[in-house]
């Protein structure tokens, strides 16, 4: 109940407040002629003015109200002002709600001004302005609020309702317009006409620009989860949302082209009052779908964004990937063909309207092309899919997972798969088609990784492989899975080298905890906006010379904002451990050391030396350079490289580099996808 009252108050205040700003903006326009405010259809306008404040102020409440309710979780506190005022002065929301409310005061302050002076046409700019206020601070409470707050970020949002509200907030003053005709064969006076007509020549721009901002925000709130639009209740309230305003756009484009110049381009009368029937009807229907839309709007801003939507269970049995498909014979061949065949759709709309085409052929010839499009395009870019396609992994793609998952990749897929996933296990010749390969293929980047758990779960039909279910666990399969990420991530890192490539952050390294010798303990992401990482994975003795080079060079990679993490990959005892640590200023990994080895040896491959065959070899000594954005940026292998990290000066340079650049991308993601 409290969620339907939350809806209610947040729809109507909206409404109120689109209708001012834009009624004001309206009149502005019009008002070129002062004797515009003195028609009738802008009195009876500007006296519901304050009436819509009073929703305003009646709606900001009940937000209030709802919003105590559901922030305290209990249900009383949506009917005591002292709760309501705990949450004003101790929450953002509150302070967001008191500047709201702050901004509706002064819309009143104006509105009452305006009832009693003599209106010019910058009395109604300073309306709109006013009326301006509480929508971007509206703004702010949605969505937009978990982004970072810049003009940047929240200009968006801003434009977005704020000419939602120039086209929205007009359309009263539009049915006025037209509802007050003064002789039954005129339904319009001139001066009406030409305000109608200055309000069509804006809406056209508005409305491009609001459906722009408007696909910028709806990306944002979707991002790479394309498939959420068909598979969530955001993405269907977006589809919703589309094709009403498709509908909104057919009337505008009909009212702009077709019924409003009929009373100033014919003097038959019939036509006139034909033109001013269409309007009454179908700006009264437009109005009553933009409501809806004001409605649909304020249902998707509480409504979990599709990009954070668990999509459990994908409904159906196929999906389209381009990344899976695109190598595929003729596939660029259909894709570009449907491409063709959508444009030729659009230029068959542009020749209907110019050459003026019958109905049939106007609306016929369009859908036709559009329908062959995508039975030429889509076709050949789908792939089957499961119920668990576009499940979110519960495991994340840290050490420990990975660690465990080669294990169980051991016991349970080299004898088909190698074991290093090549394809070329012992029993791979007596299958047809043979194994995947899940190392030097891009087979794992071009499927989810809710597809590889379905086959770990139920096998794959028609090619040998069983599923797992009964000598794995869930968890367990989803090791496997992260396993298997991290080997393809690791062979696309071959192209990794000692020195950064500038601007260039692409592959997100395993996370992992650690606890080391001096007490220190933390996680990588720890690191984050704050200092780059060299992690050096090492072997004693072996290791020792390049651990004293390290010891001795401190200073100067704290001075670059560095820290070292050095992690043993031989099994040590306390004494070798204490041996090794004595004196050096950086920690030493003594708990988590065997999950990172594990992990962090599969980005050992370079160009030079793919090592993709038998076993594998691991080299003695590695190390890896980690951006403060958790980006994997470089590596060095002493024994293979020539130019290495021996030369501080070397090294140093690459953590200047870094330290020039700023946040290209967002963090990665701690799961796999």
């Amino acid at each position: 109940m409290i969620e339907i009252v939350a809806t209610f108050a947040r729809w109507s205040q909206l409404v109120a407040n689109l209708i001012i700003f834009g009624s004001c903006v309206f009149l502005a326009i019009a008002g070129q002629q002062r004797a515009v405010f003195e028609s009738s259809w802008a009195t009876r306008l500007e006296r519901g003015f304050p009436w819509m404040v009073g929703v305003i102020l009646i709606g900001l409440l009940g937000i209030l109200a709802t919003t105590t309710g559901e922030a305290t979780g209990i249900v009383a506190n949506t009917w005591r002002p002292g709760a309501w005022l705990e949450i004003v002065q101790q929450t953002r929301v509150g302070h967001m709600w008191a500047t709201r409310a702050v901004f509706a005061l002064i819309l009143l302050a104006v509105i009452l001004y305006l009832q009693h002076v003599y209106r010019v046409r910058w009395h109604y700019i300073l309306c709109a302005g006013a009326a301006a206020l509480p929508l971007i601070a509206g703004s702010l409470v949605s969505h937009s609020a978990a982004e970072e707050m810049s003009v940047i970020s929240i200009l968006p949002y801003a434009l977005h309702i704020l000419l939602a509200g120039i086209w929205f907030g007009a359309l009263p003053a539009f049915l006025l317009i037209i509802f007050s005709k003064k002789e039954p064969d005129k339904p319009l006076d001139l001066l009406s006409i030409e305000s109608l007509k200055k309000f069509s020549s804006i809406a056209l721009p508005a409305m491009v620009i609001i459906i722009a901002t408007g696909v910028i925000v709806a990306d944002r709130m979707i991002e790479e989860d394309y498939h959420a639009l068909v598979a969530s209740s955001y993405g269907w309230l977006i589809n919703i949302k589309l094709s009403v305003l498709a509908i909104v756009l057919v009337i505008a484009y009909r009212a702009r082209s077709k019924w409003l110049p009929l009373f100033t381009q014919t003097s038959n009368v019939e036509q006139v009052q034909s033109g001013g029937e269409h309007l009454k009807k179908w700006v009264g229907i437009e109005f009553v779908l933009a409501v809806i839309l004001v409605l649909l709007a304020t249902i998707l801003a509480n409504t979990i964004p599709a990009k954070h939507a668990m999509v459990e269970n994908w409904p159906y049995s196929f999906r389209f990937s381009i990344d899976a498909t695109w190598d595929e014979p003729n596939v660029p061949l259909f894709f570009w063909s449907g491409v063709a065949l959508f444009l030729m759709a659009a230029g068959s709309i542009w020749l209907g309207i110019k050459n003026n085409w019958e109905k049939k052929k106007k609306i016929g010839i369009p859908v036709a092309l559009v329908v062959a499009s995508a039975a030429v395009a889509l076709p050949p870019l789908a792939i089957d899919a499961y119920p668990e396609t576009y499940q979110n992994t519960p495991v994340p793609f840290d050490a420990i997972s990975i660690s465990n998952g080669s294990v169980f990749f051991a016991e349970n897929c080299t004898t088909c798969h190698g074991p290093q996933g090549k394809g070329n296990g012992i029993a791979a010749k007596a299958f047809n088609p043979p194994p995947a390969d899940l190392l030097t293929e891009p087979h794992t980047a071009r499927h989810t990784a809710g597809d590889f758990f379905h086959w770990l779960t139920y096998g794959i039909a028609e090619t040998g492989m069983p599923g797992f279910s009964s000598n794995l666990t869930e968890e367990d399969r989803w090791d496997v899975v992260n396993y298997m990420h991290a080997m393809s991530r690791g062979y696309q890192a071959r192209l990794l080298s000692p020195q950064v490539v500038a601007e260039k952050p692409s592959i997100g390294p395993p996370i992992f905890s650690y606890f080391a010798h001096d007490g220190s303990s933390g996680y990588l992401k720890d690191f984050r906006q704050k200092k780059n990482v060299v992690l050096v994975l090492f072997t004693w003795p072996q290791s020792d010379e390049r651990l004293e080079e390290l010891k001795a060079a401190y200073s100067r990679l704290s001075e670059l904002n560095t820290i070292v993490l050095a992690v043993p990959m031989n099994q040590l005892d306390n004494q070798e451990i204490m041996e090794i640590a004595e004196d050096i200023p950086f920690p030493v990994v003594t708990e988590g050391a065997l999950e990172i080895k594990n992990s962090y040896i599969l980005y050992r491959r370079t160009l030079t030396h793919p090592d993709i065959l038998g076993e594998g070899i691991i080299p003695e000594h590695l190390e890896f350079l980690i951006d403060r954005f958790g980006y994997l940026r470089a590596r060095w292998i002493p024994g293979i490289d020539e130019n290495g990290w021996e030369d501080i000066n070397f090294l140093t340079r690459q953590l200047v580099q870094l330290n020039s650049e700023k946040e290209i991308l967002p963090p990665p993601s701690d799961h796999v996808h």
